[in-house]
């Protein structure tokens, strides 16, 4: 009977690769408490587990004496002579006797086989817990078996991690048994389990996937000193070379842009601008805001403020589609920024816009009185000025301001 219970309960481990010393402990404990159980708990035994033969022993320890008060810790000398010892103990000595697994009933070796249950059930948790907090950061590569409304549920070595919503890459399709790839970016013990939530959005991703493709990165020969990111939109990543013959943006984009492609595609075509770190804000405020051309840099370092000159053209190259490019290089840079905008003197644009070509933006009253008081293009209105517009009955000083402002901006578009 004992191999029999030892091998059942082996078996339950067997496939979850728990350690057969932590299984004999657990079989001690466990068989500890059912002889508390049955022989009270001032009851004085030994419970030794042979995993590699298959048997449990119980050992039970109670005191010889001549008239016994409490049979779980005391034995009448009449019952140990009964017994056939050979020791010829005495009254006030220690009987040890082996108990057979049997003699604690079915009840109790049921009870058993539950906690035993119960205790792997906790120690698998724990194991995976351990396991995933040591993956804290690090990327890895699952299949997607089941998308929910607000999170995906992926399979990794048959273990359940969650993809939530905010961590998925905005517009990112996801389709039912594709591979997928994220790092481990939190995990936390839940009542049924340890919960693991991995990201795609999260910066740690795109450094991760940095170090993978870019070998430079890997060994620490370039280092990345900081990232701002968009999900699915743009990031920026800044890079220094600890090597002067390096490159470190150049490694990083690699030939014919063969490197970086690759983390863009994993993105799901996310724009990455690589940039190099440079210890003077000044230079690495710039160079964050490239490609737009900046006049000057004002800088309140104890407040971390920057106030960025541009010609009027630049603004928008600075701002970027829906400011995106100035917030992703606030955070690279730690930086505020401002803008002021300079006038760019009209003569300065190289092509001139036709009125004609800009009637939708203008409306077309307005076109029409400025094609009859001989304004046929954007550069004649500029260069016309508030003062000679005011002499148009039609504009007031609050409609002059619109109509430039909405010609000035048709050619920060064309830049």
């Amino acid at each position: 009977m004992n191999y029999d219970i030892v091998e059942s309960f082996a078996q339950m481990v067997r496939e979850k690769g728990i350690d057969k010393d932590v299984l004999g402990g657990i079989l001690e404990e466990i068989f500890g408490l059912l002889v508390k159980k049955k022989y009270g708990e001032e009851a004085k035994f030994d419970v030794v587990v042979n995993m590699d033969r298959g048997d449990i022993e119980i050992f039970l320890e109670r005191e010889i004496v001549d008239v016994v008060e409490d049979p779980n810790r005391h034995i009448s000398i009449d019952e140990v002579n009964k017994k056939g010892n050979q020791d010829d103990l005495e009254v006030g000595e220690d009987f040890v006797e082996k108990i057979e697994l049997a003699s604690l009933g079915r009840r109790l070796v049921v009870l058993a086989k539950q906690s035993l249950n119960q205790k792997i059930r906790e120690l698998e948790k724990e194991i995976i817990y351990n396991e995933y907090n040591e993956l804290l950061g690090e990327i890895v590569v699952g299949d997607i078996y089941q998308i929910r409304k607000n999170d995906i549920l992926v399979n990794h070595n048959k273990n359940e991690l969650i993809l939530p919503r905010n961590e998925q890459i905005p517009f990112e399709k996801y389709k039912k048994g594709e591979t997928i790839r994220a790092i481990v970016k939190e995990v936390r013990k839940g009542n049924s389990g340890p919960v693991i939530v991995i990201s795609r959005s999260d910066n740690m991703f795109l450094r991760r996937l940095f170090e993978i493709e870019i070998p430079e990165i890997y060994d620490g020969i370039i280092e990345i000193k900081s990232i701002a990111r968009e999900p699915g939109e743009r990031a920026k990543i800044a890079v220094e070379s600890q090597d002067s013959r390096i490159d470190a943006v150049g490694a990083c984009v690699g030939m014919k842009g063969v490197r970086i492609h690759a983390i863009v595609r994993e993105l799901n075509n996310e724009n990455i601008d690589v940039v190099s770190y440079s210890d003077d804000p000044i230079i690495f405020i710039q160079k964050s805001l490239a490609p737009a051309k900046l006049k000057k840099i004002e800088l309140d370092e104890d407040e971390k403020k920057a106030i960025v000159t541009a010609d009027s053209d630049q603004v928008s190259l600075i701002v970027g589609r829906n400011g995106v490019n100035i917030r992703l290089a606030m955070r690279l840079t730690g930086y505020e920024i401002e803008i002021l905008r300079e006038e760019k003197p009209f003569e300065e644009y190289e092509e001139d816009i036709e009125l004609i070509d800009i009637k939708e933006e203008l409306g077309a009253e307005v076109y029409e009185i400025l094609i009859n008081h001989r304004y046929d293009t954007a550069i004649e209105v500029l260069t016309a000025g508030p003062e000679k517009l005011k002499e148009i009955e039609e504009f007031d000083a609050e409609k002059i301001e619109e109509i430039l402002e909405i010609i000035k901006s048709q050619f920060e578009e064309e830049e």
